[in-house]
This record gives C-alpha cells, structure tokens and sequence, in this order.
C-alpha cells in the first residue's frame, strides 16, 4: 500500500469535502428529522403489538396468495381480493392507528417474505422484499430512509420508516409507514 504523503492533501481535503457535502445534503431537515425519530420509536411499539405479532405469524404460516406485483397492480381498487385485505380486522387496526397520527399517512404490515398482510391504504406493490424500506428492518432493527420525496401510494412528501415485527427475538415481518414531510 503507497504511503500518504503531504501531496496527497489536497487530493484527500477534496475527497473529505465531497464526502461532507453529500453526507449534508442527504440529511433530513431537522424537524422533519425530529417526526422520523418519533415514528420511529412508535412504529416499534406498534409492531410489537399483539395483534400485530399475530396477523404476520398467521401469514407466514398460510403462505401468501398466488399474486405477483404486476397483477397486483392491474386489480381495480374495487376487486374483491384488494377489499377483503384493506376490510380486514388488521387492516381497520392499522387505518384506526394511522387516523389518529397526523404526522404518518400511511401503514402497511407485511409478511416474513414481503407480502402484503394488512394497510391503511393500497399500497402500490404487493410485495417490497428487496426494498431497503423490508431489507433494512427485516434485519432486527428499525429503519428510516435519509431522504424526503413523494411516497408510492399517497404521493405525498414523505420520509419511509419501518420497524421489525419481531417473534422471539427475530424477525418475521415488517410494519412500514411513511412519515409526512410538510
């Protein structure tokens, strides 16, 4: 490995500059930074919810439906499979949450695989599995995403936030929810 040497300071003080502007322009403002660490924090009680532990147990052990994110998208919001999950008792759970929380404009529990188990809305996609928004959770830790922009499903400004459903100290689904940004 070469040695640094003092001609490679300005190279490095460059390198360190770039480094700290991207690093501030990817941070949240700061009272938008203040309603993600409290949903944060919430979302982790929500997730430990009974009901909520129950639900994604139940689905993992039914296995999900045959559905694919692209019929997902092609059922009309009226179609009877849509209907049966938003009507659901978790879902009315999770609506019931979200109605009484003006800083999140949405919820959605998902499986141990990604899919869909309950919402307060239609979310866009049946299935989230590689999406840092389950990847990052699903790891056993909350998570929130660095940046504000117009969410999937409600199209409002928002940061994405999620919490790990936990089972015996391990993972087995996810409770996501975004975060109003105005």
């Amino acid at each position: 490995m070469p040695m640094l040497t003092v001609r490679h300071a300005p190279a490095l003080l460059a390198s360190w500059t770039l480094f700290a502007c991207l690093s501030a322009a990817a941070a949240l403002p700061a009272d938008v930074q203040v309603k993600v660490d409290k949903v944060k924090a919430k979302l982790v009680t929500l997730a430990a919810d009974p009901g909520v532990v129950a639900a994604v147990k139940e689905a993992n052990a039914k296995g999900a439906p045959e559905m694919s994110n692209g019929k997902w998208v092609d059922l009309p919001d009226s179609d009877p499979f849509i209907q049966n999950i938003l009507k659901a008792k978790m879902s009315r759970q999770i609506a019931d949450w979200e109605a009484k929380d003006d800083q999140i404009n949405k919820l959605i529990l998902r499986d141990q695989k990604g899919n869909l188990v309950a919402a307060s809305v239609r979310p866009l996609i049946w299935n989230n599995a590689a999406r840092p928004v389950f990847a990052q959770p699903f790891k056993g830790q909350p998570w929130a995403a660095d940046e504000v922009k117009p969410d999937t499903s409600t199209q409002i400004p928002s940061v994405h936030v999620a919490a790990p459903v936990m089972d015996g100290g391990k993972a087995i689904g996810v409770l996501h929810s975004a975060v109003t940004a105005k």
